[in-house]
């Protein structure tokens, strides 16, 4: 069964927890910031959000899903596999199954935060490869494809048997956006094909999946078969997370956009996934900005979730329907 969640930091107001639970949301998606990946800290975030009727279903730590120096295996990177690893623990011990992953030692690359063509005069991220492409290499040096995936390698080894031990799964995001190299760094998961190269990394261990963003499959067309990718990827339980985005066009150029604004139909997507039984999280990703740019507004955060919980109202009771009378299930 899909499960909504709503996304957030682990400085969510009780104001913030009673509005996640006015619009009928029972999980939490929650970036544990640095100050608060400790034990104690995770659990009385956790006791304070079960006040509020909200369970948290999956967590992360931004400075360590996203460790330059884990991802570019500088000299302090066991340093910081054991920070990572150490909060695998704290997770596991709070009851919390799943951890984040994101091979991006520069985050997301974007070209700005603004309203475009496509955001009905919102704020939004906005991407132009041609102006990542003439941008200088973000870090030290060029990191090629061999370097970024002994690293991930190198990571895997050490952290995975403490995922198995703590009962902790990793969800790995794919690189935003999915090209195979930006500003001098080549991309862990560009594709569908790097997806399935890291579970044979890691042995096909039920310890480690995906992040399934829909975004980024739909930012570049050779990311692979999203649709066929929903059914593969279902069946063999690699899909952990979903995030559900929509975007203007393909790249070189796209905007983020309200999920009936851009060029997918999330419905279908949507229905793809309840049909081939997919059981687990969904959350909307990325709404728009507030109008400094800075954070995400809570108004728009509320209506993208509405009209993604109306879709899937709408999706399951079509299916439900279906079964009901008999008919075939795609």
């Amino acid at each position: 069964m899909i499960k909504v969640q709503a996304n957030c930091s682990s400085r969510m107001t009780d104001e913030e927890m009673q509005s996640v639970r006015g619009m009928g949301i029972e999980y939490l998606a929650v970036n544990f910031l640095p100050d608060a990946v400790d034990y104690d800290s995770v659990m009385r975030f956790k006791e304070r959000a079960e006040k509020f009727d909200l369970s948290i279903a999956d967590a992360g730590c931004p400075a360590l899903q996203k460790c330059p120096q884990i991802h570019l295996g500088k000299p302090d990177r066991d340093e910081w596999i054991g920070k990572y690893n150490d909060f695998t623990k704290v997770l596991g011990k709070a009851g919390i199954k799943v951890n984040y992953i994101a091979w991006q030692p520069n985050g997301i690359f974007r070209s700005r935060i603004g309203v475009g063509e496509h955001t009905r005069g919102e704020n939004a991220m906005i991407c132009d490869m041609d102006e990542l492409n003439a941008r200088p290499i973000a870090n030290d040096r060029v990191y090629g494809e061999k370097e970024i995936w002994d690293n991930f390698k190198y990571f895997l080894d050490r952290a995975l048997p403490v995922c198995e031990e703590a009962d902790v799964r990793l969800a790995l995001h794919p690189n935003d956006p999915p090209v195979e190299s930006v500003c001098g760094v080549h991309s862990l998961i560009w594709n569908t094909e790097c997806f399935k190269r890291a579970f044979e990394l890691a042995g096909n261990s039920p310890y480690l999946g995906m992040k399934m963003c829909v975004g980024c499959w739909l930012e570049n067309q050779a990311f692979g078969d999203l649709m066929e990718d929903i059914r593969t990827f279902t069946e063999q339980k690699k899909i952990f997370v979903v995030h559900f985005r929509n975007v203007s066009a393909t790249i070189p150029y796209f905007e983020e956009t309200l999920l009936e604004d851009g060029y997918a139909d999330m419905h279908a997507i949507l229905e793809q996934l309840v049909r081939c039984g997919y059981d687990g999280q969904l959350n909307i990703d990325h709404p728009f900005f507030n109008p400094d740019g800075k954070g995400m507004s809570r108004m728009s955060e509320a209506y993208f979730m509405g009209y993604m919980k109306g879709m899937l109202a709408s999706v399951e009771r079509q299916i439900g329907k279906e079964k009901e009378n008999g008919g075939t299930v795609r």
